[in-house]
């Protein structure tokens, strides 16, 4: 509990810089910072992504419920970096929007526009172009986006602050437009095959604070978040050969069904469609917390979503998961539930 309590205040103080305008919370010291530089440089070597442009999931999930309902589809939309593009795989039925877009479909028994604006190594002062891509192309504004974004801002340095100043400002454009947010906070960086320490250590420290601060400005400007690190943090170590792409960086397609397995419980909550009540369970571990314990919990303990309630409290929540619908391989315009 007192770590839980020093990480808590920790992702306050980097909320509250976002809030005000403030730059970096230095929090590492100059010391680890230049052992960190210089790690970087030699991972860079062995990591650096692929340069795969992602396939392209857009369009109608669930087209066999077209003739079903008089009700118009729903409508989901992507933002983010790499990982929210489906960077790591080559077919659009294996990229998290198009297995989420498949699951919203055979839950809501629906069918769902989706179309993706992430953009591989994007950094969160990204999301304003994509918001205005997303918002501003003639089309109505989507019912639900997700947003998947973080790990570059960390390996790139960007101040912890400006990062979240960045994401609760996208998340609010995107509340102001009648849209509900599900934002994936950063995933735990210290997971990846060729950094070893003390990359290791301080990537995972920096990833975990900013999923928790993420996690703060996100709740407190109308949007929910489900924490992606430890959940896939002990899978990926468990199973890097399943669950890392070719690129040892990226999701495969093994690891991207466990991210969308963990999200989709709470993209259904945000639109009313989960069975689950609104309401904690303290036999699972759920229950109503100040905000920032709720966040500093969620960044430790994957698949954890928080939501907000009255201010300052906020629910976290464990929901229970379903397995994710096949998609059709024909493409997306033809996706069964």
């Amino acid at each position: 509990m007192p770590m839980t309590m020093s990480r808590a205040r920790v992702a306050r103080r980097i909320a509250t810089a976002a809030a005000v305008g403030g730059g970096g919370i230095g929090l590492l010291g100059v010391a680890t910072v230049g052992v960190l530089l210089t790690e970087v440089r030699l991972a860079r070597r062995t990591v650096g992504g692929s340069s795969d442009i992602p396939p392209c999931a857009d369009g109608r999930y669930g087209a066999a419920f077209d003739h079903r309902t008089d009700r118009r589809p729903l409508r989901l939309g992507f933002l983010g970096d790499s990982t929210a593009a489906g960077q790591g795989v080559h077919r659009a039925r294996q990229t998290p929007g198009a297995l989420l877009a498949s699951g919203l479909a055979a839950l809501s028994e629906l069918p769902v526009d989706f179309r993706n604006v992430a953009l591989p190594g994007a950094q969160s002062d990204d999301l304003a172009r994509q918001v205005e891509l997303m918002l501003t192309d003639g089309t109505e504004a989507p019912d639900v986006c997700v947003i998947m974004i973080g790990a570059n801002d960390v390996t790139h340095r960007m101040p912890l602050a400006q990062s979240v100043r960045h994401l609760s400002e996208a998340v609010r454009a995107l509340r102001a437009a009648g849209c509900e947010v599900v934002v994936g906070t950063c995933p735990d960086l210290g997971t990846i095959e060729p950094v070893y320490q003390p990359l290791r250590w301080v990537a995972r420290r920096l990833s975990r604070q900013l999923a928790a601060a993420q996690t703060i400005g996100v709740v407190e400007s109308g949007g929910r978040t489900v924490s992606l690190g430890d959940l896939l943090g002990p899978e990926f170590e468990a199973h890097p050969r399943e669950l890392f792409g070719p690129d040892n960086y990226h999701p495969s397609a093994e690891g991207y069904a466990t991210a969308a397995m963990a999200v989709l419980p709470t993209l259904c909550a945000s639109l009313g469609l989960w069975p689950e009540k609104e309401q904690p369970e303290p036999s699972r571990g759920e229950g109503l917390l100040p905000v920032e314990q709720a966040a500093a919990e969620a960044a430790s303990e994957g698949g954890t979503e928080v939501t907000g309630s009255r201010a300052p409290w906020a629910l976290l929540k464990h929901r229970r998961r379903r397995q994710l619908p096949v998609a059709d391989p024909t493409g997306p315009s033809s996706v069964a539930p």
